[in-house]
C-alpha cells in the first residue's frame, strides 16, 4: 500500500480499509497460533499498513493535507549543559 493511494481516499473509505486490514491481521494471528501460517512477514506489513491508514485518518481529523506534517517537523532545542574545560 502506497501513501499516494491513501491521499485520494475519503474518511469513510479509510475507515473501511482499516477494518479490512484489522480483520486480515486477526485471521493471520489465528493461523500463526494454530501453526498454519507460512508467511509470517505478512503480519509485519499488515501492521505497517494499519499504522499508515491510522496516520492518514489522524491527519484528516487535524486538517493536515498529505504529508506536510512529516515534511516540516518541529525543531526542539536541547538545553545541554556543557562542562567548562579545565
Amino acid at each position: 500500500m502506497k501513501a499516494e493511494d491513501l491521499k485520494s481516499k475519503s474518511k469513510d473509505e479509510l475507515v473501511k480499509q482499516l477494518l479490512d486490514l484489522k480483520k486480515q491481521q486477526f485471521n493471520l494471528r489465528l493461523q500463526r497460533a494454530q501453526g498454519q501460517s507460512s508467511n509470517t512477514a505478512h503480519i509485519r506489513t499488515l501492521r505497517r499498513d494499519i499504522a499508515r491508514v491510522q496516520t492518514f485518518l489522524t491527519q484528516q481529523a487535524a486538517g493536515v493535507k498529505g504529508t506536510e506534517a512529516a515534511a516540516s517537523p518541529k525543531k526542539t532545542k536541547k538545553a545541554a549543559a556543557k562542562k567548562p574545560a579545565a
